[in-house]
C-alpha cells in the first residue's frame, strides 16, 4: 500500500476525482488493511492463550517453585498494563504504524526468548517482552480511523475488537494440541512465526498515518502511571498467594492509590500529559471506560468457570471429566461467534448508535451467565452458553471504539483507545482475583483435596451477570447520539457515534 491514506468516498460513493475502478481499488486496499490489522490482533491474543496448557507444568519445566513459576504469567500482565497507555501515546506522537511494528517486534523477540528458555529467568524475560505487544489492538483501531473510508470504519473497528476474543478462543485448543504432541517450546516457536508474519504483512501493506500530535513525550507521567499500575496489578494478581490482609498486599494497594493521586495532579498541570484527564473525564469517555472495566470483569468470569467445569472429574456430580483439548474445542465456537457478530454490531451502531449496541451486548452477556446457572450438565449446554456470551461480547466490543473515538480529537485516538483497552484489562485482572477468592471459599471435599463446588461456580456466574448489568448501567449514562448513518449524511460532526471527523 502506498504512503497516502485512503481517501473517503463522497456521498455518491465515488472516490474524489475517480471512477468505479478507483472505488474498487480503494475498497480492496481498505479490506486488505482490515485483514492485516485483524490478523495482528489475533496473533497478540493468541500469544496470551498459548501458555495456558503449560501453567500446571511450569514448576517442573522451569525447575522453579510453584509460586515463582507464576511470574511467567504475571510478567506478561504487568508488561501489558505498562505498555498499553505508553505505546498509544507514542503512536499519536510519532506514528501509529511505527509503534505497531515496534510492538510486533517485541512479540516476536519475546517468543524467541521463551522458545529458547529452559529456566525461569529467560522465560520471565520472554513473557514480559511478549506483554509489551498489548498495544497492537488499540493501535490497529486508531490506524483504521485515520486510513479507512467513513462507511467502512464501524465494521472494521468491530472486527478488530473481536480479534481479541477470536485469538483467545482458537488459541486454547491449538495450544493444547501442540502441548500434547510436541515439545512445549514449539508453542513459542509458533508464536514467533506468527508474530514475524504479522510484522511482514504490516510493513508491506499498511501505510503510516499522517495524523500526529507532536509535542514532547511525558516521561514522568509514563513512569508514574507505570508504577501505579504495577503496584495495583501486582497486589491483585498475587494477593491470594500473599494473603489479602498481608502487609505486602495492603502496602501495594496503598502505594497504587497514593501514586495515582500524585500522578493525576501532575497530569492536570503538565502541557504534554501522557493522558489528557480532561478529555478522559468527558461524560462519553468516562462512562464508556467504566462500562469497559465492568465488561472486562464480566467477560473473564466465563474463561475461568467453563474450562474448570469441563475438566473436573465426573465423580464430583457436576464436572464433565473432559481433557484440556476438549475444553478448548468447546470454547472455540465463542471466538467464531464474536467475529460473526462484529458486522451486526456495526449495523446496530449505524442504525441506533453504539450506546445502544453496548447496552444490548451487556444484557446478552448477563443473560448468558444466568442461563449457565441452570445449564451446566452437558457439553452442548456449555457450548450454547459460550456462544451466547460470545455474541454479547462481540456486540459490546465493536461499540466501544466508536464511543471513545466519537468523543476525542483525531490526534489522540491511539491514546484514548489504549486507555479503554487498559480499563478492560484491569477489569479482567480484578475478575480473576474475585473469582479465585469465591472458588477457594466455596469448595467440596474430593478425596485428599478440596475442589470448587457447584455453588461456587454458580456464584461466580451470578457475579459475572451482575458485572455485565453494571456495564449496561454505566453505558446508560453515555450521552445520546445520532446514529452513524445520520451523522455521515449530516457531515460527521463531533457528536457522531463513529469517530470519523470527530473534533475535540
Amino acid at each position: 500500500m502506498s504512503d497516502t491514506p485512503a481517501q473517503p468516498a463522497d456521498a455518491g460513493g465515488t472516490a474524489p476525482g475517480g471512477t468505479g475502478t478507483t472505488d474498487q481499488v480503494e475498497a480492496s486496499r481498505a479490506n486488505t488493511v482490515v485483514a492485516v490489522l485483524a490478523f495482528a490482533g489475533i496473533v497478540v491474543s493468541l500469544m496470551q492463550t498459548l501458555v495456558i496448557p503449560l501453567v500446571p507444568q511450569l514448576p517442573d519445566l522451569l525447575h522453579a517453585s510453584a509460586s515463582d513459576a507464576t511470574w511467567a504469567v504475571t510478567a506478561t500482565l504487568l508488561a501489558s498494563a505498562v505498555a498499553t497507555p505508553v505505546v498509544g501515546r507514542l503512536g499519536d506522537m510519532y506514528g501509529k504504524r511505527r509503534m505497531l511494528l515496534v510492538s510486533l517486534v517485541m512479540l516476536t523477540a519475546g517468543s524467541v526468548v521463551a522458545a529458547l528458555a529452559d529456566s525461569l529467568t529467560p522465560m520471565i524475560v520472554g513473557r514480559a517482552l511478549q506483554g509489551l505487544s498489548a498495544g497492537v489492538i488499540p493501535l490497529g483501531i486508531s490506524i483504521m480511523r485515520d486510513e479507512l473510508p467513513a462507511e467502512k470504519l464501524a465494521s472494521a473497528t468491530a472486527v478488530m475488537s473481536a480479534s481479541l476474543g477470536v485469538g483467545g478462543a482458537l488459541g486454547l485448543p491449538a495450544a493444547a494440541l501442540i502441548a500434547d504432541h510436541y515439545d512445549w517450546h514449539v508453542l513459542f516457536w509458533v508464536s514467533a512465526v506468527a508474530g514475524a508474519l504479522a510484522l511482514v504483512l504490516v510493513s508491506a501493506l499498511v501505510a503510516e498515518s499522517k495524523v500526529r500530535t507532536g509535542g514532547r513525550f511525558d516521561v514522568v507521567g509514563a513512569l508514574g502511571l507505570s508504577a501505579a499500575l504495577v503496584c495495583l496489578l501486582l497486589a491483585i494478581s498475587k494477593g491470594a498467594a500473599w494473603g489479602w490482609g498481608s502487609g505486602t498486599t495492603l502496602g501495594l494497594f496503598a502505594a497504587a492509590v497514593a501514586v495515582l493521586l500524585v500522578w493525576g495532579a501532575f497530569q492536570l498541570r503538565t502541557p504534554h500529559a501522557l493522558v489528557d484527564l480532561r478529555v478522559a473525564a468527558r461524560r462519553q469517555v468516562l462512562f464508556t471506560n467504566l462500562a469497559s472495566a465492568s465488561f472486562g470483569f464480566s467477560m473473564f468470569a466465563m474463561a475461568l468457570v467453563l474450562p474448570q467445569l469441563l475438566q473436573l472429574p465426573t465423580a464430583t456430580g457436576y464436572g464433565l471429566g473432559k481433557s484440556l483439548l476438549m475444553s478448548g474445542l468447546v470454547m472455540a465456537p465463542q471466538g467464531l461467534v464474536m467475529m460473526a457478530t462484529a458486522p451486526l454490531s456495526a449495523r446496530i451502531s449505524r442504525a441506533s448508535g453504539p450506546k445502544v449496541t453496548l447496552i444490548l451486548g451487556a444484557l446478552i452477556v448477563a443473560g448468558g451467565y444466568l442461563l449457565n446457572t441452570v445449564l451446566m450438565a452437558e457439553v452442548w449446554q456449555l457450548v450454547l452458553v459460550s456462544c451466547v456470551i460470545g455474541a454479547g461480547v462481540g456486540l459490546a466490543y465493536g461499540s466501544m471504539p466508536a464511543l471513545v473515538m466519537g468523543a476525542v480529537p483525531v490526534s489522540e485516538t491511539a491514546a484514548a483507545n489504549s486507555l479503554n483497552t487498559l480499563m478492560r484489562a484491569i477489569g479482567t485482572s480484578v475478575s480473576s482475583a474475585v473469582a479465585g477468592v469465591i472458588l477457594a471459599q466455596l469448595t467440596i471435599a474430593f478425596g485428599p483435596v478440596r475442589l470448587p463446588s457447584q455453588n461456587g461456580f454458580r456464584t461466580v456466574m451470578a457475579v459475572g451477570a451482575g458485572a455485565a448489568l453494571l456495564a449496561a448501567l454505566a453505558a446508560s449514562f453515555i450521552p445520546r447520539q445520532r446514529p452513524a448513518s445520520a451523522a455521515a449524511r449530516g457531515g460527521q460532526d463531533a457528536g457522531a457515534p463513529t469517530a470519523v471527523g470527530a473534533k475535540g
